[in-house]
C-alpha cells in the first residue's frame, strides 16, 4: 500500500523539478542522501549542532538521513538522532516524514529501509552517495533490499549545487570577505622572531572571532617552501610569509591566499607576485554564462608554460561552495580523485570558481594568489578581492 501523502511542512529550499531531472537522467527512482554537506543543502542549510564537527558516538556514528523520491516531495523522509526533536520544535525541517528516534548508522539505514519500502511499487534503482556510506549501512540497505539496484549518486547531487542560489552566494561572499580580513588583521601582528604555529593561532583566532569556523591553514615563512603550519620557525626582517586558509561560514568555504612581507618587497618580488597576479586576472576574463569551462584552464596554463617561470609554477581552477573541490569541475586531478567533467560544458550563472596561481621559487620561496569568482549573469566577480599585493607586516 502507498504511503498517505502528508502536507509538505515549508517551502522546498532547492529546486525539486531540477533534482528530479537530474535523478531521472541517472535512472534513480529514491535518494537517500547521507553526506553532511548535501544532507544540508538539501535540508535549506540545517546542519545539526551536536555533531557539527565530529560522527563518532560510542560504538557508531551519527548518521543523517534525506530519503526523497523523485518526482514525490510530498514523501521525503528526514532520519535524525533524538536530540533534532530541539530542532524540530524550532521547525527546522521541511520533510513531512520525520524519525527522529536511535543514533547509529545502522539504525539510520534501518529507518530509512522502512520508509522507503512504505512507498509503494516501482522503486528499482536507489541511489546512495557511496563515498559517504558506511559499509555496514550499506550492508543493511543492500540486505534488506536486494530486489533493488543500488547505485551511486553523487554527480546528480553534484549538479544540483553547481548554480548557487543567491543566499549562497552571499555566504561565500561572506566566507571569503572574513578570511581575507582575518589575514590582514595577523598580518598586522607579526613581528620578528614569532614561530609559524604562533602565526597560525592568530589567524585562527581572528577567523573565529568573524564568525568563521576556522579549517586549516598551508603556511610559508621565508624561502622555506614547507607549508605545515604547526612549525617552530620563526620570521626574520625581510622575509615573505604566504597565508593559505580555509575558513568556513555556515557550511560554505572561504578558501583565499594572500602574502605579506616583514619589510618592503625588493624590485624582483614585485615583479613575480605581478606576474601571478597578472596570470590570475587574465583568466577570470573569459569567466561568463556560457562560456567553455576549459577556457580558463587553457589560458592559465598556456601562460604559465610561456613565462620564464614555467619549471617552477603551477596554476588550477576549481569549483568550490559546500565543497572545497565540486562542480564546476574544469581539469584532470588524479590525486583529487576526479576528472574534467566541466571542461567542454559552457558555464553557467551562479557557478563559484576557486583560481590559483603557485610559484615555487627556487631562491626567493613560496609566492601565491588564490581567489575566489562568482560567474554572474552578464560576467563574474571576485569575492573578498583586497590584500591582492605585498602586505606589510608587523
Amino acid at each position: 500500500m502507498a504511503v498517505a501523502e502528508p502536507t509538505i511542512r515549508k517551502p522546498l529550499p532547492f529546486d525539486p523539478a531540477r533534482l528530479d531531472a537530474l535523478l531521472d537522467e541517472a535512472g534513480i527512482d529514491v535518494l537517500i542522501a547521507t553526506s553532511k554537506h548535501n544532507v544540508q543543502y538539501l535540508l535549506g542549510g540545517y546542519r545539526f549542532f551536536f555533531f557539527e564537527t565530529m560522527d563518532a558516538i560510542g560504538t557508531t556514528r551519527y548518521l543523517p538521513a534525506l530519503i526523497y523520491r523523485k518526482g514525490k516531495p510530498e514523501n521525503a523522509a528526514y532520519i535524525g538522532c533524538a536530540m533534532e526533536t530541539f530542532e524540530r520544535e524550532l521547525g527546522r525541517f521541511w520533510p513531512p516524514n520525520l524519525d527522529l528516534g536511535t543514533t547509529g548508522s545502522v539504525a539510520s539505514m534501518e529507518q530509512a529501509v522502512a520508509h522507503i519500502r512504505k512507498l509503494g511499487d516501482g522503486i528499482r534503482r536507489i541511489g546512495v552517495e557511496s563515498a559517504f556510506l558506511p559499509a555496514d549501512a550499506e550492508g543493511v540497505l543492500r540486505r534488506e533490499l536486494s530486489n533493488c539496484e543500488i547505485v551511486d549518486a553523487v554527480l546528480p547531487l553534484e549538479r544540483l549545487r553547481a548554480r548557487k542560489t543567491p543566499e549562497e552566494i552571499d555566504l561565500l561572499r561572506q566566507a571569503s570577505e572574513r578570511v581575507v580580513d582575518a589575514m590582514l588583521a595577523t598580518l598586522r601582528q607579526i613581528k620578528p622572531g614569532m614561530a609559524k604555529h604562533e602565526i597560525a593561532e592568530t589567524l585562527r583566532r581572528e577567523e573565529v572571532s568573524r564568525g568563521l569556523v576556522f579549517d586549516y591553514l598551508l603556511h610559508t615563512v621565508g624561502t622555506s617552501l614547507n607549508r605545515a603550519p604547526g612549525s617552530d620557525q620563526r620570521i626574520a626582517a625581510g622575509d615573505i610569509l604566504s597565508l593559505d586558509s580555509g575558513g568556513n561560514y555556515k557550511g560554505y568555504i572561504g578558501d583565499l591566499c594572500r602574502m605579506g612581507i616583514l619589510g618592503e618587497p625588493d624590485a624582483e618580488l614585485e615583479d613575480l607576485l605581478g606576474f601571478i597576479e597578472e596570470v590570475q586576472q587574465a583568466t577570470r576574463s573569459p569567466v561568463r554564462p556560457g562560456a567553455r569551462g576549459g577556457d580558463i584552464i587553457d589560458l592559465g596554463e598556456r601562460m604559465v608554460r610561456e613565462s620564464e617561470h614555467a619549471k617552477y609554477t603551477h596554476y588550477m581552477a576549481h569549483g568550490m561552495g559546500l565543497v572545497s573541490h565540486e562542480a564546476p569541475r574544469l581539469m584532470n586531478l588524479p590525486r583529487l580523485s576526479y576528472a574534467a567533467y566541466d571542461a567542454d560544458r559552457p558555464l553557467e550563472a551562479g557557478m563559484v570558481i576557486s583560481i590559483e596561481t603557485t610559484m615555487q621559487h627556487p631562491s626567493r620561496g613560496f609566492i601565491k594568489l588564490e581567489d575566489t569568482v562568482i560567474v554572474t549573469d552578464t560576467g563574474h566577480e571576485g569575492l573578498g578581492d583586497s590584500g591582492r599585493g605585498w602586505n606589510r607586516a608587523g
